[in-house]
């Protein structure tokens, strides 16, 4: 295989490239035309950039060869034949710039509140962000686990799930709490050809359940029961239930989250009596790191939030079927993410955050 020409940046110029790269605001194909220049300087072959990119092998020679006969200017779009760009350079920075500040008097901008801002189309704008990836009208939501032990409850939680001890069972337990038993004021009307479900907008309460559950990591089966309340009292008969349905001669291993009813006094009596029990926290605000979350998700969406229900019992009814025929043929959750790369990724994102604020 032939060797790639060599590329040599001055200082100039690699800092101006690390620019085009960091930029948020520089064009998507400028960064990507800068990312493989950068690579090339730094000895990486065209096989190997264009795997990391994900772009063809052709595509970084093509950027390698013109930046070493036009430098960095050989790395902009030449002008084009035809109409001519009707979006200026100058004027797309203006939006980007407007948009990455918030108005006073709204949350956030929308097409045609920045084109009248602006005095432009809002079909301009809507260009402009487009290209650049910029959506005003999304919001997403974070939460940062402050729990001093973060990283040690990650390792352990997450050793488990990949690495379960020997003789023994490793389940994930948590509590779905306020089930709402909600019926229709009206009787739901079936799926018809053309027509979608229908069911009327108000709804009748009928009380609600808890409902605890333990999930097993390795076969996917689920042990559950319901209580009227959420205390350490109806947690110890859960544990009893789980002690009885599980064989005797397993430990187990019961990932758990920081809710005050897991690390009362009684139930730190209860486990010294059943040594065989063994509860592992997940950090605090960490929800996600405990799999039967995905499975009370997934009873939400196929059998809760469009059921209709006239009784707690007849919403424990449906429960236990829809249980029932997933314990028929459990299909475990696995879980991938090792804890190196999780804690890195946590890392990341803390010193953002600190960047940002």
């Amino acid at each position: 295989m032939r060797n790639p020409a060599d590329v040599d940046l001055t200082q100039s110029q690699r800092s101006e490239l690390e620019s085009w790269r960091r930029s948020g605001t520089t064009e998507a194909r400028l960064a990507q035309r800068a990312d493989i220049v950068l690579r090339c300087a730094d000895g990486e072959r065209n096989e190997t950039i264009a795997a990391a990119l994900r772009i063809n092998a052709d595509t970084a020679s093509k950027w390698r060869h013109r930046f070493l006969k036009q430098g960095v200017d050989g790395l902009r779009d030449a002008p084009r034949s035809g109409k001519p760009r009707q979006i200026t350079h100058e004027l797309e920075q203006r939006i980007i710039e407007a948009t990455l500040t918030p108005p006073k008097t709204v949350t956030h901008w929308s097409t045609r509140r920045m084109a009248k801002h602006l005095g432009i189309s809002d079909s301009t704008v809507r260009t402009v962000w487009k290209r650049h990836g910029l959506k005003p009208h999304i919001v997403r939501t974070f939460k940062i686990s402050n729990d001093p032990l973060f990283e040690e409850k990650v390792q352990d939680v997450v050793g488990l799930y990949l690495n379960p001890p020997d003789n023994a069972i490793v389940l994930s337990v948590d509590e779905k709490s306020q089930i709402q038993a909600l019926d229709r004021t009206r009787p739901i009307l079936p799926i018809r050809p053309g027509l979608p479900e229908h069911q009327t907008h108000d709804y009748k309460r009928h009380g609600t359940t808890t409902l605890f559950a333990a999930l097993d990591v390795l076969t996917g089966s689920v042990i559950h029961q319901f209580h009227d309340q959420h205390r350490h009292q109806e947690f110890i008969e859960f544990l009893d239930e789980v002690d009885r349905a599980t064989p005797a001669d397993k430990d187990l291993h019961l990932i758990v989250d920081n809710y005050g009813t897991h690390g009362t006094d009684e139930v730190k009596a209860w486990l010294a009596e059943n040594p065989r029990f063994t509860l592992h926290f997940t950090p605090t605000a960490s929800s996600w790191m405990n799999l039967v979350e995905r499975l009370f998700g997934k009873l939400t969406d196929e059998r809760l939030r469009r059921g209709a229900f006239e009784s707690v019992d007849a919403l424990h009814q449906a429960i236990d079927e829809w249980i029932a025929a997933h314990n028929e043929n459990p299909v475990p959750l696995k879980w991938v993410a090792k804890a190196k790369d999780i804690l890195r990724k946590v890392k990341k994102y803390r010193r953002t955050y600190s960047a940002l604020h």
